[in-house]
């Protein structure tokens, strides 16, 4: 009897996992298709983008908005307005390591608009990208919601203020000091964003004297910083609608209610920057700018009486007298054959 009780024991036991095989089996089943679906669909370009811009905006603005809690909060004990922008500045520099070689790391949409309006990528595009930058912003403003608090509650008494000595609402958005008017407001963000711009073209531009290779994430990030500490006193520098706005968003949801739209200031922040950075791209463009097709010269050559011809590379110099035209300057003599182009030239009938 004893004997037969173990059999039947060890039955069930192998019934057990048997069906314990099958259940897993069925799940792999299930769950590897998911799987497999899931990674085709982050493998696009469009959705790669997307969480590009959403993890280089967080990062920025989580190293942004930490930098200004600890300011306000630790009643500049833990925290400066420099250290304010040196958290912007280089949380700018941690999101362009994070994205740069995916999407641009734009983190900015006044940035992408611009090289939308200027061709520079598809306005298809736009909304990809915005998108993630406004999603990663509100997630970094509720990040740091969650991580202050507790110093939040303890600094203003427990009530979410935008106003007065105890205003909380700051560290996430910008907000006009009573110096100023909405329309001088406006022009600061205007030029600020057109810097910011101008100065992003030039760090970039292959053409003109970028940026070391591999520098210019640290160099970008000295800018903000540089904006910030030289320029940033009277509107808090938002110079990026993605910066302010989806805080802002966040501030009215959490509970300092509505009284963050107060002034119509929150709609500067807004469109002054898409104006701004536009206006600096078309200034870069033309007074700096670089042509990328520059003129083609073919077969030129000069006479007797000095005066340049261009001929079609078929047409021959009908005249004994003419001679090719050198790399080297008009005064120093030309012998029968082309000179060879100075160092690091080429020439010219490779133009």
């Amino acid at each position: 009897m004893g004997g037969c009780s173990i059999q039947k024991s060890e039955r069930q036991n192998m019934a057990q996992e048997g069906r314990q095989k099958r259940s897993t089996c069925r799940s792999e089943m299930v769950c590897w298709p998911v799987l497999k679906r899931i990674q085709v669909i982050l493998r696009k370009e469009m959705v790669r983008e997307f969480l590009a811009e959403f993890m280089s905006t967080y990062v920025m603005m989580v190293f942004g908005l930490g930098s200004v809690a600890q300011m306000v909060l630790g009643n500049n004990k833990f925290g400066s307005y420099l250290a304010v922008n040196l958290g912007f500045g280089f949380g700018v520099t941690m999101g362009v390591h994070v994205a740069g070689n995916i999407s641009g790391a734009h983190m900015n949409a006044a940035v992408t608009f611009t090289s939308c309006a200027l061709g520079r990528m598809p306005w298809k595009k736009f909304p990809v990208y915005v998108s993630g930058q406004f999603l990663g912003s509100f997630t970094a403003a509720a990040t740091i919601y969650c991580l202050f608090l507790k110093a939040i509650l303890h600094f203003s008494g427990g009530q979410l203020t935008v106003v007065g000595s105890t205003a909380t609402a700051g560290i996430f958005a910008t907000y006009l000091p009573n110096y100023m008017t909405l329309w001088w407001g406006f022009l600061n963000e205007v030029l600020l964003t057109g810097m910011l711009q101008l100065c992003l073209f030039a760090i970039t531009d292959k053409e003109n004297n970028p940026a070391l290779q591999g520098t210019q994430a640290l160099v970008i990030g000295v800018l903000i910083v540089i904006i910030g500490a030289s320029l940033g006193m009277n509107t808090g520098y938002a110079i990026n609608p993605s910066r302010d706005l989806p805080p802002r968003f966040f501030t009215f949801i959490a509970g300092w209610g509505k009284e963050v739209f107060r002034d119509n200031w929150w709609w500067v922040p807004v469109v002054a920057p898409f104006l701004g950075a536009y206006l600096g791209g078309i200034v870069y463009l033309l007074f700096i700018g670089i042509p990328q097709n520059p003129q083609r010269l073919e077969n030129s050559v000069v006479c007797e009486d000095h005066r340049i011809t261009v001929l079609p590379k078929s047409s021959l110099c009908m005249t004994s007298s003419c001679t090719p035209v050198s790399a080297a300057p008009a005064n120093i003599a030309t012998v029968a054959q082309p000179a060879p182009p100075l160092s690091g030239s080429m020439p010219l009938e490779h133009f």
